[in-house]
């Protein structure tokens, strides 16, 4: 388990009876050891996650709690209603909501508290500014609506935030 800033887990000393469960408040990746016999569950803000053997991305807020799959397969669950999760699928719970929403996951800039990079593959500029709200509890603010869908081509790596904007500024010729 990696966790995100902010984050924690509870878990019991020793995992007994059929399953392992967690509970997660905010964010964290975690990769499994496969065990059929005895699967894996986190508990976050009302939702239930569970997987036999993968990775996986968890992001649990008040609001809502969205689930990223890497590889292997998750099933996603509230008030016994259930979707599968398969690599490069995410499946998103609003607190108000009685069941996930499956989509499908179009970028990998959730790794970047793991990876220390900001992978921005083809990635609108709106998306960016709201990744980078969240890592460095910004505030940044798109002025011009006509440049929130330009698109960003650069990884930017997790250190400082004024750098970061200046290579945005720089490579959309923005200012």
């Amino acid at each position: 388990v990696t966790l995100n800033k902010n984050a924690s887990i509870s878990y019991p000393k020793k995992f007994t009876g059929n399953t392992r469960t967690v509970v997660l408040n905010g964010e964290a990746f975690f990769n499994i050891t496969p065990n059929k016999n005895k699967p894996f569950i986190i508990e976050a803000n009302g939702v239930d996650i569970k997987v036999v053997g993968t990775s996986f991305n968890v992001k649990s807020a008040a609001s809502k709690t969205e689930v990223i799959v890497e590889t292997g397969i998750v099933e996603v669950s509230k008030n016994e209603n259930i979707v599968r999760l398969s690599p490069k699928e995410k499946a998103i719970v609003s607190a108000a909501s009685e069941k996930p929403l499956k989509e499908n996951s179009s970028d990998m800039l959730y790794n970047y508290y793991r990876s220390n990079e900001f992978e921005c593959i083809n990635i609108p500029l709106w998306r960016v500014v709201e990744v980078l709200n969240e890592a460095y509890e910004a505030q940044i603010i798109i002025a011009n609506p006509e440049i929130k869908d330009l698109r960003f081509r650069t990884n930017l790596i997790n250190q400082n935030l004024d750098d970061n904007l200046a290579i945005i500024a720089e490579t959309l010729d923005l200012s």
